[in-house]
Formats: structure tokens, sequence, C-alpha cells
């Protein structure tokens, strides 16, 4: 073996995660840590807890991602001449690598528009490709959506292995003539872009065949996954008419070749009930009965409810959209729901934007249910405290790529009611008391009926002896810590990175 080759053979992997959001960094990855939070939904999640368990374990592992300064609080107008110059120098020894462009700086969310996503797009990979990538000399690459699809064909033509997330089913178009003027190549690398139709050559295709952006990062991909295994499932077997076609193939291509899985995501790791500063009631698995009982009480006189510890209390949590989240299933029996429960006082706390509020709003207003019904906008604070305080999570959703809320309702001792699908199908099982199982209520058919069966079960649960109940919801929270949490998650990407590349990340000598 030559020098050369020993050398590279004990040198760690170098691991460059690409990623559009991150919630936080390890403080030692580099001096601009601490700042760097821009999330719009599971990803920023997904991608920090798998740094920092990376950075943790001590493996070589860098992070590329948009340099939103007014999201990074970092107003430049504001500072001195000395902080601006070593704001501006390029400090050696970060592991964190920020694409420079004006069309980040001053953006108040990550995504926005149509055609401003795009140009985001464009700009991010444009910077990783032409000046991310050629300094960290990564050994392996992991992607993520469909803002980083250009980046696995560039890899592909590299030889540098790939992982490519697929976290919501989204994509977006361009020519090859834009991808060229927003400063990308595309001519090293356009035999392994995905084309709307097959293409003669580079030039007869350059304005008139247009790149599917995340079709191309499923194309090129060494190895792809979803964000949970039934829903990858689901996928291949054509379930979801709403997917388009070239990705629903790509990706059954990928696992026909067995170069697919899922990997559940996992909640913030903020959202435990023993150490959540948005409670007023802290609790543990132990210790749960007395505080949700006592948060219960200060949520339902927040929301205008009426102020009842024993009563069964539901709490709806997603964003209120009929195309996905199945709010209309609730609109459907919600009169009934509450007219024949009246008796054991059954209330529901809606806590979520979207366009179908305004229909529970009228729906409360003419029956006169306020004080069974409230309805109120997003507050992460409120959230907190729902989950704290309600006995049930009301998740109908008609796809869920994986979801969140049924794992972190199982961690604040709320049990979730689910519509059986996706993620929630290898996250949410019968409850079965006398057996000591499962952790929530199911429902197949995807229909009012299905989720009023599956409240009614919910309902039947809440009226078992107390100590019974709470027997059950001690041990849903305790398996929720074991199985919902970023150290599961981070631990089945390492697998496929190691797999990838036929070796440990980390040197165990």
């Amino acid at each position: 073996m030559t020098q050369k080759a020993q050398q590279e053979a004990v040198r760690k992997p170098r691991i460059l995660v690409v990623t559009p959001e991150i919630t936080y960094l390890p403080t030692g990855m580099g001096n601009m840590a601490n700042h760097l939070t821009a999330k719009a939904g599971g990803m920023a999640d997904v991608s920090a807890s798998l740094v920092s368990a990376l950075f943790e374990l001590g493996a070589d592992v860098h992070v590329a991602l948009p340099h939103y300064r007014r999201m990074f609080h970092i107003e430049v107008g504001n500072l001195i001449s000395d902080e601006l110059r070593v704001y501006k120098s390029k400090l050696p020894d970060t592991r964190i690598h920020l694409a420079e462009d004006r069309v980040f700086y001053y953006r108040d969310a990550v995504y926005g528009d149509y055609q401003g996503d795009t140009k985001l797009a464009l700009a991010f990979q444009r910077e990783v490709i032409n000046n991310i990538i050629p300094v960290v000399k990564p050994d392996l690459i992991h992607c993520n959506d469909w803002m980083t699809g250009l980046i696995p064909p560039f890899a592909r033509r590299l030889n540098i292995p790939c992982l490519f997330t697929v976290h919501n089913i989204h994509t977006h178009q361009v020519s090859l003539a834009a991808i060229e003027d927003n400063g990308i190549d595309a001519a090293e690398f356009w035999r392994y872009l995905y084309y709307m139709r097959p293409p003669h050559n580079y030039e007869e295709s350059r304005a008139t065949n247009s790149v599917d952006l995340m079709t191309s990062g499923l194309f090129s991909a060494h190895f792809i996954n979803t964000v949970s295994p039934t829903f990858l499932k689901e996928i291949c077997e054509g379930r979801h008419d709403f997917l388009p076609p070239q990705i629903r193939h790509e990706i059954t291509q990928k696992k026909r070749a067995e170069c697919a899985v899922g990997i559940l995501n996992a909640p913030d790791p903020g959202f435990n009930p023993a150490i959540d500063r948005l409670i007023p009631y802290a609790f543990t698995p132990e210790t749960h009965a007395d505080a949700k009982r006592r948060n219960k009480r200060i949520l339902q006189a927040q929301l205008g409810l009426n102020v009842d510890e024993n009563v069964p209390l539901f709490y709806w949590p997603s964003r209120l959209d009929p195309v996905q989240k199945g709010c209309q299933l609730l609109a459907g029996i919600l009169y009934d729901m509450v007219s024949s429960h009246w008796e054991e006082g059954l209330q529901i706390a809606i806590v979520a934007n979207g366009t179908f509020q305004k229909v529970f709003h009228e729906i409360a207003d003419f029956h006169r249910f306020r004080k069974r019904v409230a309805v109120c906008d997003f507050n992460e604070e409120l959230s907190h405290l729902a989950y704290a305080a309600s006995d049930f999570v009301l998740i109908p959703s008609l796809f869920e790529p994986c979801g969140l809320p049924q794992m972190i309702s199982t961690l604040y001792g709320s049990l979730p009611v689910a519509h059986d699908t996706g993620g929630l199908h290898d996250t949410v099982f019968p409850l079965d008391v006398p057996n000591n199982t499962g952790n929530g209520f199911r429902f197949e058919v995807y229909d009012s009926p299905g989720l009023q069966w599956a409240m009614e079960q919910a309902i039947a649960f809440h009226q078992l002896p107390g100590d019974v109940k709470s027997a059950q919801i001690s041990r849903i929270m305790r398996e929720g810590l074991v199985k919902f949490n970023h150290a599961v998650t981070a631990k089945s990407y390492i697998d496929i990175y190691e797999s990838m590349l036929k070796r440990p990340l980390v040197n165990p000598f």
C-alpha cells in the first residue's frame, strides 16, 4: 500500500450535508453556529440532529446552507468597520459553509412564491457546486429535497457518493438555459439530469426541454430515502395519485434496485414535558396525571372553554388544510360528537391556521359551542400547552410522509387519533389495554365516520378507571421517549453513510 493510500485509509470520511434549512448547529462547528436558525418544517430538525450526532461522534461533518442574514439576525449595516472586516473574513476552522448571494440576505422565510423559490434554489446550488464542494472535497454528500436536486447529478459526474432525502413531494422545473444563466455549467453533467422528454443533445434541449429538479436528484443519487417506511411503500404501490409520475417512477426504480429506504423523522428535543419551559406544569411519565390536569385547566381558561379537568379534551395541532390534513372530516362530525357527548363535556381545541378555520368558527357560532369548541390561530406557546393539557390529538391526514404531531403527543401523554397512512402507520399503533400495547387509535377508511369511530374509541378509553389510564399513559410516554428521538433517526442515517462509504465514519483506533 502506498503512503497516500495509507493516509487515505486512516483519514476520516468527510461528509457534506446540503440543506436549505436547519434548526441549530453544535457550537464547536464554527464561529457562527449559535446564529444559524432557518426553519420551515421537519427538514430543519432532521438536518440539525444528524449534523449534531455526527459532530459528537467525532466525524468530519460539514454543512452547506444559504446565508439568510436576516433570519440569522445578522444586520451587517449595524457593524462597525472592524466587526465587518472580521465578519467578511473566511475563517479556516469552520465546518459551516454559507452560500453567499443577495437573494438570501434579506428574506424573512425559507420559502415564498414559486418564481422566487426557483431563483433561490439555483443560487444556492450554484454556490454549492462552484465554491463549496471544491473547498470541502467531500467523500459523501447528503442532499435534501428539490432545492438541492442539481447536486446529485454533479456528484454523480464526479463519482462522489450521494444520498438524497425526500421530505416533501414538491418539485420545480427549469430550463438548461436558466440553469446556465444562474452561473451553473450544466454542460458538465447534463446527461445525469432528468428531462420532461428524452433529450437528443444538449443544444436541442437547452431552451425547450425542462429539467425536473426533484426527479433529477432522485435519478442521479446513489441512494435515496423518504421520511417513513410506509410512505415509501405507498409511493411504489401507486397509492397517491397527486404524485407526479416521474417522481413515483424514479423512487420505485431506486426501491427495486435496493437503493431506497424509509427513515422516520423525530421531534425537536425541546418537545419534552419534563424540561419544556413553555408549559406551566412540567411532568414526567411518573408525574403526568396531576400536572396534565392543572395544565388542562389553564388551557381551558385561556381558550374560553368550560374549566373542568375531568372532561375529554381533543387537540387539533396541524394546519387546517383540507387537501392533506383531513380537517373536513372533523367538520362533518363536529356537531354529532359534541352533542352526543354533551353530558361527558367533550371539548375540542383547534390551535391552527388555514383556509378551513372559518368553517370551524361558523359551526361553533351556529350551534353555540364556544364553551365546548375553541378555534384560534397557531401560537407556539399555546401549542405546547395544548399538547400538555389535552387527552387526545387529532391527525386524520389523507397522506402523511412522516408527521411529527403524533410523536410529540405521545411524549406529552396525549394519545393520537390518526388515519392509517404513511408515517402515521409507522408510529401510531392500536391501543390494547389488556395486553399493555399500542399508543393510540387508528382508522383505516378515510371519511368522517372513520374518524368518528376512532374518537369514540378514545372516549371509551377516557372512561376507564383513573389508575388504568394512568398506567397506560405512563407506558406510552416512556416508550415514546425511547422510540421518537433524534439519536434513533441519526443512527439510521449513519448506517446508510457507512454502507455507501464501505467504512466507518470514525476511525475506531
